[in-house]
């Protein structure tokens, strides 16, 4: 209930098309790491990598420019850490994405939002959403920043839900959910 089925669609599109037309010289990588130990690895290269996702107590994926990224990768083989780079066509949820985020931003300036109709946890900071998803700065921060998928599954879970579901191509998430 946050916004018609029409704004939804045009929103995923806009997305979709202005990440597409970014340049594919981005790479992201899966670490079997805690956060805070992959986040001082990745310190020196704050401005190409980012974390783009923390799916478990020791599941994070990081992004950003591909040499980068593959040194980061290195450094964590190296202390023990197994990576695996993720098979996609661009560095999601990095550095790499603020070319595209204005762009984004001016689409869902023309949203029209409403208060979540349904309890909503925010991929954003893992916690119950509120106000702010409808506004349109949440949406590019979503572009941007780190899934907390972790912090969200902790969450639902903390809100008495007793089953979970994964819908997509390659169900991957629901193993780390047990994890979590």
């Amino acid at each position: 209930g946050v916004f018609s089925l029409e704004d939804a669609v045009r929103l995923v599109a806009a997305r979709g098309r202005l990440m597409g037309a970014l340049p594919r010289d981005g790479e992201m990588m899966a670490g079997g790491a805690e956060e805070a130990q992959v986040r001082a690895t990745l310190a020196p290269y704050a401005a190409e990598v980012a974390i783009a996702a923390v799916n478990g107590p020791a599941s994070v994926v990081i992004a950003g420019r591909r040499a980068a990224v593959l040194a980061i990768g290195e450094e964590m083989a190296a202390a023990g850490v197994k990576t695996q780079r993720l098979k996609v066509s661009h560095a999601f949820h990095s550095p790499l994405m603020e070319p595209m985020l204005r762009a984004f931003g001016a689409v869902a300036a023309t949203v029209t939002y409403h208060k979540p109709s349904l309890r909503l946890v925010s991929n954003v900071t893992g916690e119950l959403a509120g106000e702010e998803v409808t506004r349109p700065e949440y949406w590019v921060r979503h572009v941007r920043e780190a899934v907390r998928f972790a912090d969200g599954v902790r969450t639902v879970y903390a809100q008495g839900v007793g089953a979970l579901v994964e819908i997509g191509p390659k169900p991957v998430l629901l193993g780390m959910a047990g994890q979590v």
